[in-house]
């Protein structure tokens, strides 16, 4: 019988999986490819236990899905944020693997090639 409780535990497991990325799908964007939301719903169901509304409200998925956002337009747009959000987010995503990430150029990196 320990193979049967063993088989109901990984059932149990696959099907909480299932119902989270369920739910995080309803945070996709329209304008966001595959690549992006695969990496921003890793990053969502990541975190999603710590950032639970409480049963009185209180923002905290919202502010897990703005985070995920600032985390992936950094990455996949190039975008530019405050340096303490920027480690929070990169802290966050540790260990979220992307493949083929854009390379950009800040405008710092820029100025300092005219400059010379």
């Amino acid at each position: 019988m320990v193979g049967g409780e063993a088989a109901a535990s990984v059932e149990e497991l696959v099907s909480g999986v299932r119902q989270a990325a369920d739910f995080a799908e309803q945070f996709r964007s329209y304008s966001e490819s595959e690549k992006q939301w695969k990496a921003r719903m890793e990053f969502i169901l990541r975190h999603l236990p710590d950032y639970r509304d409480p049963p009185d409200g209180g923002g905290r998925l919202d502010q897990l899905l703005s985070l995920s956002m600032v985390w992936a337009n950094h990455l996949f747009l190039g975008c530019s944020y405050n340096k303490d959000l920027l480690d929070k987010v990169m802290e966050m995503a540790d260990g979220i693997e992307v493949e083929d990430l854009p390379q950009f150029t800040t405008r710092s990196e820029l100025m300092k090639k005219h400059q010379i």
